[in-house]
C-alpha cells in the first residue's frame, strides 16, 4: 500500500490542491466556517435529520411506522459500525494525512481534530475519512426509511465530503472510500438487520409505555372493512322495527 500511503503527482492530489487552493483565497469567515462545520456541524445536522424522520415516521399507519422506525435504528447502528470497521482499515493502510505529505497546502484549524474526538497529531492517517463514512451512513439509513429526506441527508454528506477536503485533512480518494464504506455497510446489511430489528420493534410498539417511540399516540388504527361499513348497516332499520311501524 505504499503508492496510496505516499501519494503523488496524481489526480488525487492536484484535485486536493485545486479544492483546498480554494481555502487561501475565500472569505476569512468562510474558512472559519469550514472546519467546524465538516468536524461537527454536518454530522450534528444528520443526527437531527434522522430525529425530524423518526417525528414524521410516527405519524405513519402501524406497519409503515415500525418499518420505518427499524430503518432509523439501524442507520446510526450502521453508522458506528463502519467507524468500527475502519479503525483496522485505516492501519492496514498506513495513508498518512495529506498536510504531512505535500507542502504548500492550507490547513484549517490546526486544533481540530483530525477524527472524532482528536487531534492531528494523534489520527496521523487519512484512508478512510471518517467523517465521511458517518455522514454518508447516516444519509443512507434515512433513505432507507424515507426518500424525500434521504436525498437531504446525501446532500449533506457530499458537502461533508468537500469539507474535509477543502480543509487539508483529507485525500479526495479518502473521502470517496468513506463514502463507499458507509454505503456498504447500511445496504449490504440491512437485509439482516431488518430481520432482527422489526420483531423487535414489533414488540415495541406493542408496548403501553414504549408504544409511543414508534407510533404516535393519538393516531387511529385503521378498522378492518368489515367494521369500517358496519355503521352504515346499522343506519337501516330491521325489518322487525319496520313492521312494528306499519
Amino acid at each position: 500500500m505504499a503508492g496510496l500511503a505516499t501519494g503523488g503527482p496524481n489526480v488525487d492530489v492536484n484535485l486536493l490542491y485545486e479544492i483546498n487552493g480554494l481555502a487561501g483565497h475565500a472569505p476569512q469567515w468562510l474558512d472559519r466556517t469550514v472546519s467546524p462545520l465538516g468536524a461537527y456541524g454536518i454530522p450534528l445536522l444528520l443526527v437531527l435529520l434522522v430525529l425530524w424522520c423518526w417525528r414524521g415516521a410516527r405519524r405513519q399507519d402501524e406497519t409503515a411506522a415500525a418499518e420505518s422506525f427499524a430503518a432509523l435504528v439501524w442507520a446510526p447502528l450502521a453508522a458506528a459500525l463502519a467507524l468500527l470497521l475502519n479503525v483496522p482499515l485505516r492501519e492496514f493502510v498506513g495513508r498518512v494525512r495529506p498536510f504531512r505529505q505535500h507542502e504548500g497546502l492550507y490547513l484549517l484549524d490546526q486544533g481540530a481534530g483530525g477524527g472524532f474526538g482528536t487531534g492531528f497529531a494523534q489520527t496521523q492517517f487519512s484512508f478512510v475519512s471518517d467523517h465521511a463514512t458517518l455522514a454518508m451512513a447516516l444519509g443512507v439509513g434515512v433513505f432507507v426509511a424515507n426518500r424525500r429526506l434521504g436525498l437531504i441527508g446525501i446532500a449533506l454528506a457530499l458537502a461533508e465530503g468537500v469539507c474535509r477536503v477543502y480543509a487539508g485533512v483529507h485525500y479526495p480518494t479518502d473521502v470517496i472510500g468513506g463514502f463507499a464504506l458507509g454505503t456498504a455497510v447500511v445496504l449490504v446489511l440491512a437485509p439482516l438487520a431488518m430481520a432482527l430489528l422489526n420483531p423487535v420493534v414489533r414488540a415495541v410498539a406493542g408496548s403501553p409505555r414504549l408504544g409511543r417511540l414508534v407510533r404516535a399516540k393519538n393516531r387511529p388504527l385503521p378498522l378492518p372493512v368489515g367494521l369500517a361499513q358496519a355503521p352504515a348497516a346499522q343506519a337501516e332499520p330491521c325489518p322487525h322495527e319496520s313492521d312494528l311501524a306499519a
